[in-house]
This record gives C-alpha cells, sequence and structure tokens, in this order.
C-alpha cells in the first residue's frame, strides 16, 4: 500500500488535558486497552462535550456514536457511551455518563445535530430519555412495539408477535404462542451417556446399528451386533481358487471372432489385381 492510513495519535497527555478541561465535570477518566475513556457528570454533559470540542490540545470536533450498556445489577443501570472524534490530532476517546429509566440524559443535538438520530436508537433500544431532544421517537422497532430489546431483563421472544391475517386482510399483533414443542435445553449430547431417550426412539424394539445416532449404552449396542451376526447368513459368493473362465466368467477360452466363423458378405466383390479387397 502506497498511500497507508495514518496511525492515530498516541494518548499521551490526553487524561491530563481533559482533566485540566474538565475539572469538576469530570468524575473518572483512564486509559484502558489502548483507549482513553472519561466518565462525567450527567447533568454537566453538554458543558464538558463543549469543553472537549473547543480546548486547545483536545479538539474532538466529531460525535461518531452513540451507545448504550445496560447493568441491571446497579442502582443507574445504563451507560450512554459517546465517541468522539479530532481530525486535527487524529485521535479517538471515549466520553460515559451513567443513568436509571426515568433520568434523562442532557441532548447534545444542539452541538451535534446528527445526535437526534443516534439518541433515538438509544431510547428505542434501552429506554434511555433524553431532555431537549424534540423528536424522541423510536426509530428501529415497529409501531407500537412494548418495550425495549436490548435492556437485559427483555425476553428474548419478545410480547407480540407480527402475521398477516388473511382474515382481517392486514397485519396484525398476537401474543407470542411457540410452535417448538421443546424448549428446554440441557446442552449435553446424547452420544456422551444423557439419561433421556430422544423423541422418537421409544419406538424402536432394539437399538439401531453400530456407528447410529442413538441413544443406547455401549453393551447394548454390541449385544444387537452379534444378534444380528447369528441371524443373517453369510451372503457372499465362494472364494476364487483358480482364474478359469467357469470361475472368473471370462467366458469362452479363446476370444472367438475366428476367421471360419465369420459370414460371408455376398456384397462385398474382390477386385481384380488391387483394391481394398485383394
Amino acid at each position: 500500500m502506497r498511500a497507508p492510513a495514518p496511525r492515530y495519535a498516541a494518548n499521551d497527555g490526553v487524561i491530563e488535558a481533559a482533566t485540566a478541561a474538565l475539572g469538576d465535570m469530570l468524575v473518572e477518566a483512564k486509559d484502558a486497552v489502548g483507549e482513553v475513556s472519561l466518565t462525567v457528570v450527567r447533568e454537566k454533559l453538554c458543558d464538558a462535550m463543549i469543553a472537549l470540542r473547543d480546548t486547545p490540545g483536545l479538539e474532538y470536533q466529531q460525535l461518531s456514536e452513540i451507545a448504550g450498556v445496560d447493568y441491571p445489577q446497579r442502582a443507574e443501570r445504563f451507560d450512554v457511551v459517546y465517541q468522539l472524534l479530532s481530525f486535527t490530532r487524529n485521535h479517538r476517546i471515549r466520553v460515559r455518563v451513567t443513568t436509571d429509566e426515568e433520568k434523562p440524559v442532557p441532548s447534545v443535538t444542539d452541538i451535534w445535530p446528527v445526535a437526534g438520530w443516534l439518541e433515538r436508537e438509544t431510547y428505542d433500544m434501552y429506554g434511555v430519555l433524553f431532555s431537549g431532544n424534540d423528536d424522541l421517537r423510536r426509530i428501529l422497532t415497529d409501531y407500537g412495539f412494548q418495550g425495549h430489546p436490548l435492556r437485559k431483563d427483555f425476553p428474548m421472544t419478545g410480547y407480540v408477535e407480527v402475521r398477516y391475517s388473511e382474515e382481517a386482510k392486514r397485519v396484525v399483533y398476537e401474543p407470542v404462542s411457540l410452535a417448538q414443542d421443546f424448549r428446554n435445553f440441557d446442552f449435553m449430547s446424547p452420544w456422551e451417556g444423557a439419561k433421556y431417550v430422544l423423541p422418537g426412539d421409544e419406538k424402536a424394539a432394539q437399538p439401531e446399528a453400530k456407528g447410529a445416532p442413538t441413544p443406547a449404552k455401549a453393551d447394548d449396542v454390541v449385544k444387537a451386533d452379534t444378534a444380528a451376526a447369528k441371524s443373517e447368513p453369510a451372503q457372499g459368493k465362494d472364494s476364487k481358487t483358480t482364474d478359469s473362465p467357469a470361475q472368473t466368467g471370462a467366458g469362452q477360452p479363446h476370444p472367438g471372432n475366428q476367421p471360419g466363423e465369420k459370414p460371408k458378405d455376398p456384397d462385398v466383390v474382390p477386385t481384380k489385381g488391387e483394391g481394398q479387397n485383394k
């Protein structure tokens, strides 16, 4: 590659500069796995973002992403994470605030208008509220969707299912009714000593042949093979001891097509002295 992308700037001095610029707005700053992460006071988020954008030596001009994280065991269970990029310094930084289901996070749409879409996505997936966002609607889920699907306590099957009704000639919402009969999984392979019979195997009188999928034990498989060997006679032919035509099935002792066995063709007229029939 003749013109590779420039490498990101090192993290040296970033935490010190951010600490000086944010002051009491900063809760925690750390450098982990090569990334700088700042936790700021939720109520002062907008002021912290402006300081990170306008302070010389920081200059994080772009908001790249807003994401949510759910920790149900905490009082403030949600992390709202902002990814910032500095064009002038070619450096990235992560800013984080914490909240719960009721306390809103200040919107940064006045600083970065693109945050409107990203905040809607975080609200849709996690239920995080943003004060100052005039269009906080769902953006990924359907109309009338219940709950927030990326919360850890949201059921994987959801609450309702969508289907097209031929009777109503429209899309209808109904409570979830799973058609799967067996939804309890113990993650134990039936070939490794499971103590149950697979559905359908209870109809079998004997275990299947060796190597086939069966919940039977090894002793049962050996007994079944022994019984099958005694009940079924060998069906192979006699072993070959000679190479005679009678044993090999090669036919006559000579290949045939002898001169005396060839029919005379009345249409072939010999020529006089030359030609193909000379």
